[in-house]
């Protein structure tokens, strides 16, 4: 999305400076301090991470929720995407179906009768507010510390898809590597993950000298569903086209530049 922006940006004359690698609450506080112009952020992660709001909310509440509360910190939520990039968690398709596992209940009624199952997660979803230990609270079971292994995105689908010694992997939904590598997301049947709609945020102060800048971004978030960017994802990480040449082909050929 980093890339997608800037490259349309500099097409409609802007002079962008993009930077990536950054955390979820450090590019946060980037933005709100102005270091941070424009950044495409998930309406649960704002919710939760941000603001604290822990009240089940269905999407269009949540981004107005979350609109309103960044609102006063001088943050301007746009018009959403259609993404809704959910964390789940995940099996080796063979492995669920041998268990009759197709739930996260599923999962955890097998655990809580004793059997053992090592979930790779990545860092961030291990610590974060709305990640694993008040899931595990919301579906009344326990990995346990011992059968959690952190490590980078990236190695969590390697992990799962490599080795036997693991058996559950922390994914995101719209990731491609999820259909290549034969996964299946097991179902969230408590309806515990909030929804994450991929939205531009903009700081007010650029917006307003800028607001231009809101009817290329929101044109750009029109066209972005869940297939699409799971589509150009798994260009990037299964086909290794580069970032760049999957992008300017999605902007070409969608008629935004």
């Amino acid at each position: 999305m980093a890339e997608m922006t800037a490259e349309l940006l500099r097409a409609k004359g802007y002079r962008v400076d993009t930077r990536t690698g950054f955390a979820t609450s450090g590019i946060r506080r980037e933005q709100e301090v102005g270091l941070v112009d424009v950044y495409w952020e998930y309406t649960g992660t704002s919710l939760v991470t941000f603001n604290n709001i822990t009240q089940k909310l269905g999407g269009q509440e949540a981004y107005n929720r979350v609109k309103e509360l960044d609102a006063r910190k001088g943050l301007i939520w746009l018009t959403p995407s259609k993404v809704n990039n959910t964390y789940a968690l995940a099996m080796r398709r063979a492995d669920a179906q041998a268990r009759n596992i197709q739930s996260i209940s599923d999962l955890a009624a097998r655990i809580r009768r004793g059997e053992t199952f090592r979930l790779a997660s990545n860092t961030e979803f291990y610590i974060r507010p709305d990640g694993l230990m008040p899931m595990q609270r919301a579906y009344g079971f326990e990995f346990g510390r011992e059968n959690v292994a952190r490590m980078s995105t990236d190695a969590v689908y390697d992990t799962l898809r490599d080795s036997s010694e693991f058996d559950v992997g922390v994914v995101f939904s719209t990731d491609g590597r999820v259909a290549a590598y034969n996964f299946v997301v097991l179902r969230d049947d408590r309806d515990y993950f909030p929804s994450y709609l991929l939205t531009p945020v903009v700081r007010k102060p650029i917006l307003d000298k800028n607001p231009e800048l809101a009817t290329h971004l929101n044109a750009l978030a029109e066209k972005l569903d869940n297939a699409t960017i799971a589509r150009l994802n798994a260009m990037i990480d299964i086909t290794k086209i580069p970032v760049r040449d999957v992008v300017t082909a999605f902007l070409q050929g969608s008629g935004l530049i």
